[in-house]
């Protein structure tokens, strides 16, 4: 019998979605992406397998369809918890569906994974493709009065370690304006003391650009005096570390500020990110200028800096009673006018 096709020897391409995201993984660490992005990758993965556990779908990437995705945003937008079993959170505030920016930035893990695999010839088509981003309300984001900041730094017991840590962790956050990742990545070399600035290395910006941020003094003071104690007793080069000298994580920093908040009363979601909007906020109200606070924040796009700026309606009165072009208008206004007629 005559063999009419040859055996092209064609590669098999890998269909296990947990190895998948493993080769996703190194592409994404060999590429140089942050330790927060990877982090945050693979916590946005491990939200999308709980759901295809609970739906029942095999871990195979030729069970993911687009479908699959629009489920997925439905699922997190009715069934999913929020703030489920958070100690802090009490039961109103745990309630069904995730806001659509947590729905966005977890979907937006999935677009990037399966570029990838497309990209790489592992992967046909993208799943996501034609799966738009759930509508972002444009809510005025509340910020912290500088009232409700001057409790929650009061609540830290200075005598206690972790506490102090976390009283100059929010110091930092205040007066440097820096993302969380950024500030628990600081080692002491980025530390100047005598110049009172810290360095934020490429390697932990978010923008993978250099940036010195320069430091009120009381916060320079403040450092110093946590580095000197963690000399005592530790050898990490990190600043702010646990209780066992290691590293001090941004979860292990939220729970703590969530109990802060808790005590000092506030009923805003205090969360570490909350310091940076109120305090490029506050800058803007205090007379600083957009470009200095683009410079501050770390962002390529002056733009961008919108959306870290909420400025309250007193300081917004405040401006218009300033400059509205009527005191011009009515400036030659000003001479005694008749008020009663003949």
């Amino acid at each position: 019998m005559r063999k009419n096709e040859r055996k092209t020897g064609e590669r098999k391409t890998a269909t296990n979605l947990d190895d998948l995201f493993e080769t996703f993984y190194t592409i994404k660490t060999a590429e140089g992406r942050a330790p927060s992005t990877l982090k945050q990758y693979r916590e946005n993965y491990q939200y999308f397998t709980v759901y295809l556990d609970k739906r029942g779908i095999p871990r195979n990437i030729t069970e993911i369809t687009r479908n699959t995705i629009r489920d997925y945003i439905r699922y997190m937008a009715t069934e999913v918890i929020k703030y489920e079993g958070h100690r802090f959170k009490t039961e109103a505030q745990q309630t069904a569906g995730l806001s659509p920016s947590s729905i966005n930035t977890r979907v937006k893990t999935l677009r990037v994974f399966f570029r990838c695999l497309v990209d790489e010839g592992l992967l046909d088509a993208n799943p996501t493709n034609g799966v738009a981003n759930v509508p972002e309300p444009q809510e005025k984001i509340t910020v912290l009065t500088p009232e409700e900041m001057k409790r929650l730094l009061d609540v830290p017991n200075k005598r206690r370690f972790a506490d102090f840590r976390d009283y100059v962790l929010m110091v930092l956050l205040i007066d440097g304006m820096m993302r969380i990742s950024e500030a628990i990545n600081l080692r002491k070399s980025d530390f100047d003391y005598k110049g009172q600035t810290v360095t934020i290395r490429a390697a932990v910006a978010k923008n993978r650009k250099t940036r010195t941020i320069p430091l009120e003094h009381r916060t320079s003071r403040l450092i110093k005096e946590l580095i000197t104690e963690n000399e005592t007793d530790f050898e990490s080069d990190y600043i702010f570390l646990t209780n066992y000298g290691e590293q001090i994580t941004r979860d292990h920093f939220r729970k703590r500020l969530d109990k802060f908040a808790a005590e000092a009363g506030i009923e805003k979601n205090v969360h570490p990110h909350l310091f940076r909007h109120t305090a490029a906020t506050r800058f803007l109200e205090n007379g600083g200028d957009l470009r200095h606070l683009q410079m501050l924040l770390g962002h390529s796009d002056l733009r961008v800096i919108l959306r870290y700026t909420h400025l309250s309606d007193k300081a917004l009165r405040k401006q218009h009673d300033q400059f509205t072009p009527l005191k011009q208008v009515l400036s030659a206004q000003t001479l005694p006018r008749k008020t009663k007629r003949k």
